[in-house]
This record gives C-alpha cells, structure tokens and sequence, in this order.
C-alpha cells in the first residue's frame, strides 16, 4: 500500500494540474470503486458535474481533492490506485483511457485534461465528504480520526512522544497506529527504526522520551528523503500522475534486505514476521528485546 511519501507526490502532481479546473464530465466503470459513497455512483457522479477542484489535501495516507461546494473528493488509492492525468481523446465524454482493462472512474476537466482513477486489485476508490475543522484544520469526515503525520507543520512530536510513553506495547505497532501518528506503513517503519537503532518489538513505554524523538525524527527524516525521489516503487503500480514511479526503493537501508549487510555495521541483516508483514533489522545495532 503506498505510504505517505507516495501519496504526497500524487497530491503534489494534482494540486500543479486541476487546482482552479472544472469538472465536465464523469463516468464510473466500475461500482466497486465508489462502494465506499453510499449514495451510489450516480450521486457521485451527479455531485461532481460542474463542480470546480479548489484545492487539494493529504493526512497521512488519506488524499482527497476540496469542491467549489464545500465538500471533499477522498481518494483511497488502496493497494494498487492511481490516479492519472492525460490528454483527451476518449473515455468518460472524450477522456482518454490509460490501462482501460483497470480503468475505474474517468472524469473530464474545463481544459481538456483528463483525470482517471486506475486500479488494478479495485481496493481503492472514491467518496464524497463533508470537511469538518479538527484542531484548526479542515479535513474530510473520514479523516478526522487519523493523527497528523510527521511532515505536517503542526505535528506535535512532544505529544506523540507523550502518548508512545503510555503504549504497553511494540513500538512497531505503534508507529503504523494512525490515529497515534499517521503516514509509516511498514517500509518506512522498518527504515525509521533502523536509523534510530530500536528494535521493533521493544515496548514504546520502555523507550526513553529522547530515543522516541529521535526515532519520530528519523521517520520524518527518511519520508523526506523519499518524498525527494518520489517515493518507494517495488513495481509498477507505485506511479505518479504522469505514470512514472519513484525510486527511493535503491536507497532503503532495511526493508527487504534480509541476508545483506548492514550499511552500518556489516552484521547479516534479519528477517522476521508482523502482524502478517516482515520486519527487517540489524541484529547487532537493533538487538531484540530479552523475553
């Protein structure tokens, strides 16, 4: 699933080509990608028709586009969304149809642009949303829940520090909690405690107020890092709006190099299993807790 970074550069591309346009057209060809808008696709579709994009927002994984109306357009890119820009030739009234075999919504701008919502493994999809003020920022419904992320203006680390302090559990798990802080999903988990020298399964109320700010710091860090090269790829369906994926993947110093080396100290790096993923770690900087 694309993680914060990744999503950052697709709100980027957005925000640089429909901020201002108009929404002429919109077609759904495929209904599970609007399951999640419980009106249905021809609400959807009604709601957006003539409605201007006047903007566009991130939390963490969560994007969405902001109406002329007040509301919001979330986009859930799932495990394989794209959202995609183009030229018009064909599609929703003229839109073109990149991977038309993937193709799930296609919306038509005021200039021409197309707007497509491509998803191979349709877990993805959109919805829309009333915005509602959470701590002095308007987020969609949907997203009210989900804590700020490391790379927002406002993030509080302190207080996130506060609440890890509390947390009788594995600091891992707490770092892909979303409502403690939003946006590291596994890759960048397993990157941000090997730069701060924690072991995963430790307890976050056994960490030290410093080592938890070091390591909030590193995840910050390392996501900027990847946001300067668009984002971590495995494969193709990792894209920008322009199709091209990112290539942070060749500059991970942990996640998926069991067997190789540590960058840092030339111990063999592990593998192990969590919560149905993989933690990758040096055993010698990032020892395992004692049982």
């Amino acid at each position: 699933m694309p993680e914060l970074p990744e999503v950052e550069v697709v709100r980027r591309g957005l925000a640089a080509h429909v901020t201002d346009k108009t929404i002429t057209a919109v077609r759904v060809h495929h209904p599970r990608a609007v399951r999640r808008h419980e009106a249905g696709p021809a609400d959807l579709t009604a709601r957006l028709l003539n409605t201007t994009i006047t903007g566009t927002g991130r939390r963490g994984k969560y994007l969405w586009l902001t109406l002329s109306d007040h509301s919001a357009l979330v986009v859930h890119l799932g495990m394989s969304g794209q959202m995609l820009l183009g030229p018009r030739t064909q599609g929703a009234e003229g839109a073109s149809v990149p991977n038309e075999n993937h193709l799930r919504i296609a919306a038509l701008l005021d200039d021409g642009t197309t707007l497509s919502f491509v998803d191979q493994r349709t877990f993805g999809g959109w919805m829309l949303a009333d915005l509602v003020d959470v701590d002095g920022t308007e987020v969609p419904t949907p997203v009210a829940h989900i804590a700020r992320d490391p790379l927002d203006p406002l993030f509080d680390r302190n207080s996130v520090v506060d609440v890890l302090r509390r947390k009788h559990s594995e600091i891992k798990r707490q770092l892909l909690d979303q409502t403690v802080v939003s946006g590291i999903g596994n890759i960048y988990a397993d990157e941000s405690l090997w730069r701060a020298k924690i072991n995963g399964a430790r307890l976050a109320s056994g960490i030290s107020r410093a080592k938890l700010a070091a390591l909030l710091d590193a995840a910050a860090d390392v996501m900027t890092a990847a946001l300067g090269q668009g984002g971590t790829s495995f494969d193709s369906l990792y894209v920008n709006v322009n199709g091209e994926s990112g290539y942070f993947d060749r500059s991970l110093d942990a996640y998926g190099r069991e067997g190789e080396p540590c960058r840092r100290c030339g111990a063999i790096m592990r593998r192990d299993k969590f919560m149905n993923r993989s933690s990758f770690y040096c055993p010698r900087c990032q020892p395992r807790p004692r049982v």
